[in-house]
């Protein structure tokens, strides 16, 4: 199984402002996805800015689960982060990697996910899906998820 996935979109902004509307406006624009949720009960996601920072998901009550820390912060260009899910082993992590890039007018903003060939067949977070479908699955999570953040840009 390949263990990455890769998706992208343009966006109408600059790379500075895609990146910002990203780490900063994450809780508005993201969308939850029972697929691959990161709680039982989604919260609010927020990144503490800065390489060393956390991407966290506060749930109502103000308890905090850490999706993953950012291991690679370079705006208005670059992030890379650690990822887990509820439902992945407690030892293991995927990672995340966007980039923005200028094209024209607009920002294409890419997203590689990869890691999952780590994740045990046995797994919830795999739903018994075969590897192609689960991968397809991942992709088509993460253009929703550009698509809303195009969508927070206008």
């Amino acid at each position: 199984m390949t263990s990455k996935v890769y998706v992208a979109l343009r966006v109408r902004a600059t790379p500075e402002r895609a990146f910002a509307a990203f780490v900063e406006e994450i809780g508005v624009w993201w969308r939850p996805s029972p697929m691959f949720q990161t709680t039982p009960r989604p919260g609010r996601l927020s990144f503490e800015p800065g390489e060393g920072g956390r991407l966290i998901e506060t749930r109502e009550g103000g308890k905090v689960f850490e999706i993953g820390k950012i291991t690679v912060w370079a705006p208005p260009s670059r992030l890379v982060f650690s990822w887990r899910q509820a439902s992945f082993p407690l030892d293991l992590r995927t990672e995340v990697e966007v980039g923005f890039e200028a094209v024209g007018e607009e920002t294409r903003v890419s997203i590689g996910h990869r890691g999952f060939d780590r994740v045990p067949q046995a797994s919830a977070a795999r739903h018994r899906f075969p590897d192609e479908v689960l991968l397809l699955r991942l992709a088509e999570f993460w253009r929703g998820q550009i698509g809303a953040v195009g969508e927070r840009l206008g």
